[in-house]
């Protein structure tokens, strides 16, 4: 082991600056974006997202929320639990990303958070290009909610950025408790 220039406080170990060292030169050979953490990341967090999306619908047929409820009341306490799942889900998944990759765990988070929406970019992209020829949900002729055009419009855009937002801060905010688990396993053993 590499001895270190500083001098042990009374009471610590001298091995503790040697294991600041240590965990310092790991971060800068590992350190940064991890992309495969952050796509595994993304991965855990789409798969929450579509477990609590199926428990939050089913809670919903099961316990009759929004029988009898209007499209407006309908609309906020959908748009509410979307922004929960969302928050949720990218909370695991930058957490699992924070895990995998061990250091930065705030720019792990936001990679998560941009492999998402990627990945939307993607799709929008491929269902504008495509156009409605390959749009099955519009040939089963479903039952629609009485919205005008322009309130559903400028709703659905406060919601994109409210969705957006909310899965930025969950993925931040999981990434940096990932990374804390591998600050406490730095520290254990050593005395500080």
């Amino acid at each position: 082991m590499a001895s270190s220039d500083r001098t042990a406080p009374e009471g610590a170990s001298a091995t503790s600056g040697v294991a600041r060292d240590a965990v310092a030169a790991q971060q800068s050979a590992f350190g940064g974006i991890a992309w495969g953490a952050a796509f595994f990341g993304w991965l855990s967090a789409t798969g929450l997202a579509v477990l609590l999306v199926a428990l939050v619908s089913a809670a919903d047929v099961a316990l009759g929320l929004t029988e009898g409820a209007s499209a407006g009341e309908v609309g906020l306490g959908g748009a509410v639990a979307l922004l929960v799942v969302l928050f949720l889900s990218y909370l695991a998944g930058g957490y699992v990303a924070g895990r995998m990759a061990r250091f930065t765990g705030f720019r792990q988070g936001l990679a998560v958070w941009l492999v998402g929406l990627v990945v939307v970019l993607l799709v929008s992209g491929a269902a504008v290009a495509l156009g409605s020829e390959y749009n099955v949900l519009a040939r089963l002729e479903l039952p629609r909610i009485p919205v005008e055009e322009g309130t559903a419009t400028t709703t659905g855009l406060v919601t994109l950025a409210a969705a957006a937002a909310a899965a930025l801060v969950g993925a931040l905010l999981g990434g940096g408790l990932g990374t804390r688990y591998h600050r406490e396993v730095d520290r254990a053993g050593f005395a500080v």
